[in-house]
């Protein structure tokens, strides 16, 4: 991982180039589900940040372009004053997903389980 003087923080993204998901995921034009994509990027923010998920919400997820296996990802994400956690994914100087972290209520009833 790497960090800017602003805050931001960038890494590679590593996805197998065989992971599982690709070869259900259209065979003739394998592409990486957007779940995983988050998942992975997720995980990689949570270590990074020292964060645990369950204090936070997607706010907004955008998927802005295929990836495809042995693309090589780049995770950019920074917590602005708002509170919030940005973040983006490219493919070189190819945006390919974008999202918001916000924090989550104390009493937001979607992060507890059901009884």
């Amino acid at each position: 991982m790497n960090s800017t003087s602003a805050g931001i923080m960038l890494c590679r993204l590593e996805i197998a180039r065989n992971h599982a998901s690709f070869a259900g995921h259209f065979p003739r034009f394998p592409v990486l589900p957007g779940a995983v994509l988050l998942d992975e990027a997720l995980a990689v923010i949570t270590r990074d940040r020292g964060i645990e998920l369950i204090h936070w919400r997607l706010a907004s997820a955008k998927f802005l372009d295929v990836v495809r296996p042995g693309d090589e990802l780049t995770l950019e994400h920074d917590a602005p004053a708002n509170g919030s956690i940005r973040f983006r994914i490219r493919v070189a100087n190819r945006a390919v997903a974008s999202g918001v972290l916000s924090a989550a209520a104390e009493d937001d009833s979607a992060w507890r389980p059901k009884s």
